[in-house]
């Protein structure tokens, strides 16, 4: 009657899994974590600093009405106060000189907007200009346009292109050979940018100019399928869609706290080829707690069979409960290695 094979063997499986995710390089946050991973059939990623590096470069400067220096001095003003990769790199490019800025406010989703010595600068996607009167010209290139408009007119755009990071096409292989049938983008990038990543990936589906709870919607959407989803996000936006998917993954390293808090999986050193090793000893910590409980019960039953037809003995019995909790407990530590 005593159940202590299966009250100690199976957490000690979980834990054991755990530990292995812990000398791998990652968190996970409990054993339902490393259950459901196991059961993932869908990855779904954001684009910047998960699939690429988050390392902007300025390629080049299209302005219209003022000089290419001129419209980049007056964008990197208005993007000065901020901390996104894409204006860091349009500030680097610009100089990294200190720039006088007024009023300055940030439109979520869209982009910015300003006072830069003296003139009314407004720099975003091209949701932004359209919303201020402006059809800009689609540029073909790859990689991120950011638009500016300056005193109510149109002035130009500014090219940046992000590299991917490297082991991101290993891993999406990798994720695909152990079963995940789909692996998916979404980024807040414009059409271009987010084709040239995902065909150099290999990625089944992506989906571009998304906002914050467009991502959401679409991981809700995908969530729909009976498989098991994962989303693997790193920034401040990204928290409430890795707090609602099947197994949330953060970016330990670059990622926000507030991507991290709500993870259930932790990426330490932003690795993603960390993931497929993670999904690996989930399966064998699943594994390995099914064997244990298949042999506790499997061997209650028999003696108990034995003990009903007058064939067991004490011993058989000390073997069963004590015996049997022991076998369970070392096979637990398999987990582990």
């Amino acid at each position: 009657s005593c159940p202590c094979a299966l009250v100690i063997s199976v957490p000690l499986s979980f834990f054991g899994g755990m530990g292995a995710v812990s000398r791998a390089g990652m968190i996970a946050k409990g054993g339902m974590a490393l259950e459901n991973l196991a059961k993932a059939g869908v990855a779904v990623f954001d684009k910047t600093g998960t699939l690429t590096t988050g390392t902007f470069s300025v390629t080049q400067v299209q302005a219209t009405g003022m000089e290419q220096g001129q419209l980049l001095r007056l964008v990197a003003g208005a993007e000065s106060a901020s901390s996104h990769p894409i204006a860091r790199a349009i500030v680097a490019a610009a100089g990294g000189q200190e720039i006088p800025v007024e009023n300055l406010k940030e439109i979520p989703g869209r982009g910015i907007s300003a006072v830069v010595e003296g003139r009314q600068v407004c720099a975003g996607n091209r949701m932004m200009m359209e919303e201020l009167g402006f059809s800009p010209e689609e540029v073909q290139a790859g990689g991120t346009v950011v638009y500016a408009a300056v005193d109510g007119s149109y002035a130009g755009c500014i090219l940046l292109e992000d590299t991917v990071k490297p082991g991101a096409r290993e891993a999406l292989a990798e994720l695909r050979a152990l079963g995940v049938r789909e692996t998916v983008m979404l980024t807040g990038d414009r059409e271009h940018a987010a084709a040239s990543v995902a065909q150099r990936l290999g990625l089944t589906r992506w989906f571009a100019g998304l906002l914050p709870q467009d991502k959401v919607e679409k991981v809700r959407e995908l969530q729909e399928s009976k498989d098991t989803l994962i989303f693997v996000g790193d920034g401040v936006n990204d928290a409430p869609v890795l707090a609602m998917a099947g197994v949330g993954v953060a970016m330990g390293g670059i990622g926000s706290d507030a991507a991290v808090e709500a993870a259930d999986l932790v990426l330490l050193k932003d690795d993603l080829r960390s993931l497929p090793k993670a999904i690996r000893i989930s399966r064998k910590t699943m594994a390995v707690a099914r064997q244990n409980i298949i042999f506790a019960l499997a061997v209650k039953f028999a003696v108990l069979l034995l003990s009903i037809l007058g064939m067991a003995s004490m011993w058989l019995a000390v073997f069963a409960d004590v015996g049997v909790a022991v076998l369970a407990i070392l096979n637990a530590t398999r987990a582990g290695r």
